[in-house]
């Protein structure tokens, strides 16, 4: 599992069914250790994560009255961010800071994993992935939190992208995961 402490913003690149076990083992060592875990994503990811938590043991109902479990839709929420096919500063604060604010008033860590940026860029809109990739390492350096990314390893896998996904890549402070082709080869060094 990439590092989850505050401040930390990781990409993960996944294949096929491994999101589900990715998503749902990061957001519940937060649920387990008293915190509070959003999720940002489709609704088919929404339930499958919210299905392997209940199995995990997590009490949905409960965690969900006490804030302890927050869900987002990812279209939804990236739709308020983007205007004119880019992210929108002040939409952006207005839109996540109270989810942030609220979930970091509690004990434990906050744990966010998110696939807006994933939505962008299977929208052919990788410039503003970037862009609200440098938005949320601002948010997470304003409030006590660790995000998690997630990328489909065959969306970025076209190496005539290399400098999007170099650039990708150099705005988490950790990389992991299925990496597409030869992306070692794109990382910063």
């Amino acid at each position: 599992m990439l590092s989850a402490g505050p401040g930390d913003h990781a990409l993960a690149f996944y294949e096929g069914n491994e999101l589900t076990a990715l998503a749902g083992a990061y957001l519940h060592s937060a649920i387990g250790a008293g915190g509070t875990a959003v999720l940002v994503a489709p609704p088919e990811l929404r339930t499958r994560v919210s299905a392997w938590l209940t199995t995990a043991g997590v009490d949905l109902s409960a965690a969900w009255a006490d804030g302890s479990y927050v869900l987002l839709d990812a279209s939804q929420t990236t739709s308020r961010l983007i205007i004119n096919g880019r992210p929108d500063a002040a939409a952006f604060w207005e839109t996540m800071s109270p989810v942030l604010a609220a979930a970091s008033s509690k004990q434990g860590p906050v744990r966010v994993f998110g696939e807006m940026i994933a939505v962008l860029w299977e929208t052919d809109l990788a410039d503003a992935a970037i862009e609200l990739e440098a938005l949320w390492n601002e948010i997470v350096r304003q409030y006590p939190v660790a995000l998690l990314c997630a990328y489909p390893a065959a969306a970025v896998s076209d190496e005539a992208d290399s400098d999007l996904i170099a650039q990708v890549c150099s705005a988490h402070s950790a990389v992991a995961g299925a990496l597409p082709g030869s992306v070692e080869a794109w990382l910063p060094g």
